[in-house]
C-alpha cells in the first residue's frame, strides 16, 4: 500500500536543483530523495522545466500556493453571504460552534451555507493583524480558568460572609429544580466591579437559560433585594418559583424577597460554585462584555439591558442551540393561551 503523500520540502527542492544541474535523470533524483518520479516531474514542469528550475523560486511559489489554500480559497472567502453571517455572529459574541449550528438549522437544505466551527477559527486566525481580527477574536469563547475550591480563599470568604439567618439549604430544593423539568427556577449571583466597590446582579433561569442582568445602586442587602424584586415582577407568576443563591450577605434579606415574590430562596454550600453551575457559566459569558475591573457605577442601565438582549439572543448549546429569548416568549405565549 503506497504511503500517504508528503509535500516536498525545501531540502528536497535543493536536491532536485543540484541533480538537474549535474545531468541526473528525474528517475535517479526521485530514487535518491525517496520520491516518485511523477512527483519530481510535476515539480519541475510547474517551475521552469529542466533548464529553468530554481529551488528558491519553487519554494516561494509553493509558499504562496499554501497561503492561498489556507485563506484565499476557503469556503468563507468564496461565499460572501456565508461570510456575512459568520461575521455578524462573531460581532454578536456568538462562538464558532453556535454560528455553525445556527446556520445548519436556518439553512437546512443549503450545503453552501454550512461549515464547521474549525473553519471559522481558521478564518479568524489567518487574518492579518488589524482591527477586524481583534474585533472578531472578541467573539470567541473566553479562555477563563474554571473556578476551583481553594481552601485558603474559601475559609477567608466564609469568615467574612458570616451566617445568614433562617437559610433554606440547597438540599431542600424540590426534585423538579435539579431535573430542570419545570421553568421558573432561577440561580443568582453578583458580578463584582472594580475594587469590589460596585456590582451587578445576575439572575439565570435554569431551564431556558434566560438571563436578567440587574443594575444595582449599591450592593447591600436592602438594595439588592429591592432590585431583584423589581426584576422578578417583570415576569409572569408561573416563571417565578425559586431562587438558588450562594451565601453572600447581599441575600440576607431573603425572607422579605420571598414575601414580595413568592419565590423560596435556597442557599448553596459555601465554596461550591458548581451548585449554581448555570449562573457561573453565564457570568463567564457576561465577562466578555464587562471584564474584571469594570466600574459598574459608570455603566448605564441602557448598556446593561443591551447586553442582556444580546446574550438572550445567543443560541446556547445546553438548550439545543436555541435562543433563550425565543423559548421564554414561547412559554409565555403558551401560558397566555391556557
Amino acid at each position: 500500500m503506497p504511503e500517504s503523500y508528503v509535500r516536498l520540502t525545501n531540502i528536497d527542492r535543493e536536491e532536485i536543483s543540484r541533480g538537474l544541474a549535474s545531468g541526473e535523470s528525474m528517475t535517479a533524483i526521485a530514487g535518491r530523495i525517496g520520491r516518485s518520479t511523477s512527483t519530481i516531474s510535476q515539480e519541475v514542469s510547474k517551475n521552469g522545466g529542466i533548464s529553468g528550475y530554481r529551488a528558491n523560486l519553487a519554494t516561494r511559489r509553493a509558499q504562496r500556493k499554501a497561503a492561498s489554500r489556507k485563506f484565499g480559497r476557503r469556503k468563507l472567502t468564496q461565499n460572501p453571504a456565508l461570510l456575512a453571517e459568520v461575521i455578524s455572529g462573531l460581532m454578536n459574541r456568538w462562538s464558532p460552534n453556535q454560528i455553525a449550528k445556527t446556520l445548519r438549522s436556518t439553512y437546512p437544505g443549503r450545503q453552501d451555507m454550512h461549515l464547521s466551527p474549525e473553519t471559522i477559527y481558521q478564518y479568524i486566525y489567518v487574518l492579518p493583524r488589524g482591527s477586524l481580527k481583534a474585533e472578531l477574536i472578541k467573539g470567541l469563547r473566553q479562555e477563563r480558568k474554571y473556578r476551583r475550591k481553594r481552601k485558603t480563599k474559601m475559609s477567608k470568604a466564609t469568615e467574612m460572609r458570616g451566617k445568614i439567618a433562617d437559610m433554606l439549604s440547597i438540599e431542600e430544593r424540590p426534585a423538579e429544580v435539579a431535573e430542570r423539568t419545570v421553568p421558573g427556577h432561577w440561580e443568582g449571583d453578583l458580578i463584582m466591579g472594580k475594587y469590589k466597590q460596585s456590582a451587578m446582579g445576575t439572575l439565570v433561569e435554569r431551564t431556558t437559560r434566560y438571563t436578567i442582568m440587574v443594575p444595582l445602586k449599591a450592593k447591600d442587602a436592602v438594595s439588592v433585594r429591592k432590585a431583584y424584586v423589581k426584576a422578578m415582577r417583570t415576569l409572569p407568576k408561573e416563571f417565578t418559583k425559586s431562587l438558588t443563591y450562594d451565601q453572600g450577605k447581599e441575600m440576607s434579606d431573603h425572607k422579605k424577597f420571598t414575601v414580595a415574590t413568592g419565590m423560596k430562596v435556597y442557599f448553596a454550600h459555601p465554596g461550591s460554585p458548581w451548585e449554581r453551575g448555570t449562573n457561573e457559566n453565564t457570568n463567564g459569558l457576561i465577562r466578555q462584555y464587562f471584564p474584571k475591573g469594570t466600574d459598574f457605577r459608570t455603566v448605564s442601565t441602557k448598556e446593561i439591558k443591551r447586553v442582556q438582549r444580546q446574550l438572550n439572543g445567543r443560541p446556547r448549546a445546553a438548550i439545543g442551540y436555541r435562543k433563550p429569548d425565543e423559548i421564554i416568549q414561547q412559554l409565555v405565549a403558551l401560558k397566555a393561551g391556557d
